[in-house]
């Protein structure tokens, strides 16, 4: 029996130099199989697990008796069932055990794990400096180190027919909407790929990415961030290999204010969520409004004003649509060099293009000085949001706007608005509308998010997450 076994394993496994198989005799009659994958596991864990138990093994007078499982003591043991398990232990570090038709998998794992980081994408001067890695029960040990009940559940599924990614949803069963978590369940088993390489790419396949382009997920490599939103009663997965986990459902205000606000006095942060508002709509309108009153309605500026802007454009041989154009392309081409050089020299050869390119360009009469003070304004108040996607909306609602404006002036950055608001409204995050807490309006999760209340006056959830134990803080908690 385990002969076969072990040969239609060498067959699947065929190519494979680092597939290591043992045959142990235990007595005449009696033969055990050991089987591990070199380079994801241990080879001093399979000889202290397995190896020298089993030569101890061999001692006993009639070792059919013996129940093998009993004497290898591995930290995690399963007993496979079918073959088609195999391939999937053994890939993840176990060894299997064959012995007769007993097949047992025992965790022998290879320490190929960076250490416990600290946060890079969503740095904070104050709050945890521990982040995420790319070992899942690494990532699952930093979210149960701070929630520390019975309560927080964890639904674990394989996705991927060639990666059989690990994949943990994680909730609070007293807290979070039955709702959200059957929806986000079923879309979990209805992803069919041959690989999950990061737990973005689950993002996208269980969200309608299509139509928008703000983001409905939410990645976070900082586990305080996960955990005060499994508080919330959000809805979070984890990814083994994905140093990010993805926190559901995400509405456009938390994409604005982080969750580092958290860790800040209310009096002093919610003027930074002010400005950050006002960067938000800056980012997105300020090329707009400039082509717009320079092209179309030149009587709302003041006279003076209109002079020098005038005076400054003398000589330049592009309309002030072409000009703006072209700053904004040079622009994304350095925030992208920015992005992908080491960070050792990007920022220097992004600060030295900038300087350069935008000092040779008035220089050489190609755009205007205001122009160049436009798009800077511009992009300055993009760089204060560091969620990608989020800067990749910006830059097409940018763009939008701009053509607008160009073709209808103020009233095209009406109807651009307009455009903004009812795609924005229409977008749904999980069951959930995008918009809110602002559409529909409710003050609980407004006060967590666009302004930040007192933390001894933030007593309840959001009825919007649910339905079932609101009160966080106070009687009957």
């Amino acid at each position: 029996m385990e002969e076969k076994i072990v040969k239609r394993i060498q067959e699947e496994f065929k190519n494979t130099p680092d597939l290591i198989i043992k045959k142990v005799r235990l007595s005449f009659f009696d033969t055990v199989y050991v089987l591990y994958l070199e380079t994801v596991s241990s080879s001093d864990k399979v000889n202290d697990y397995i190896l020298k138990n089993l030569s101890s093994f061999s001692s006993f007078k009639n070792t059919k008796k013996v129940d093998i499982a009993s004497l290898l003591p591995g930290p995690n043991t399963k007993e496979i069932k079918t073959y088609d398990e195999i391939e999937y232990f053994i890939t993840n570090g176990f060894t299997i055990v064959i012995r007769d038709s007993t097949i047992l998998g025992i965790e022998t794992r290879a320490d190929i794990n960076r250490g416990i980081p600290t946060p890079d994408t969503e740095p904070a001067p104050n709050g945890p400096k521990d982040a995420f890695c790319e070992n899942y029960q690494i990532n699952i040990g930093l979210i149960k180190k701070r929630l520390k009940s019975s309560k927080l559940k964890t639904e674990e599924f394989t996705l991927g027919r060639k990666t059989l990614t690990k994949v943990g949803l994680l909730y609070f069963s007293d807290i979070a909407k039955s709702d959200t978590v059957e929806l986000i369940k079923k879309r979990l088993e209805k992803i069919d790929i041959d690989g999950i390489l990061d737990s973005s790419m689950i993002g996208q396949l269980i969200s309608d990415e299509n139509k928008s382009h703000f983001p409905t997920y939410q990645l976070t490599e900082r586990p305080d961030f996960v955990a005060k939103a499994l508080l919330e009663g959000k809805i979070v997965i984890v990814a083994d290999t994905s140093p990010f986990a993805i926190i559901l459902p995400a509405f456009f205000i938390d994409f604005i204010n982080p969750g580092i606000d958290s860790y800040h006095k209310s009096k002093n942060i919610n003027f930074l969520k002010i400005v950050r508002f006002f960067c938000f709509f800056l980012s997105m309108s300020v090329p707009a409004i400039y082509i717009a009153l320079v092209n179309y309605n030149q009587e709302t500026i003041p006279t003076e004003l209109l002079v020098s802007f005038s005076v400054q454009h003398d000589g330049v041989p592009f309309p002030s649509i072409i000009e703006v154009l072209i700053m904004l392309f040079i622009c994304e081409m350095l925030r992208e060099s920015d992005l992908r050089f080491p960070n050792a020299y990007g920022s220097a050869i992004s600060i030295l293009g900038a300087l350069v390119l935008g000092d040779a360009a008035v220089s050489a009469g190609i755009v205007s000085p205001i122009t160049i003070i436009i798009i800077a304004l511009t992009f300055m108040a993009s760089l204060i949001f560091t969620e990608i996607e989020v800067s990749n909306a910006l830059r097409n609602l940018r763009f939008i706007f701009l053509f607008a404006a160009a073709f209808y002036g103020i009233l095209g950055l009406v109807f651009a608005g307009f455009y903004f608001l009812i795609r924005i409204h229409k977008i749904d995050s999980f069951g959930n509308p995008y918009f809110y807490p602002l559409v529909p309006f409710d003050a609980t999760y407004f006060f967590k998010t666009a302004l930040k209340m007192p933390l001894k006056k933030d007593q309840y959830r959001s009825s919007m997450l649910t339905e079932k134990n609101k009160r966080k803080q106070g009687e009957n908690s």
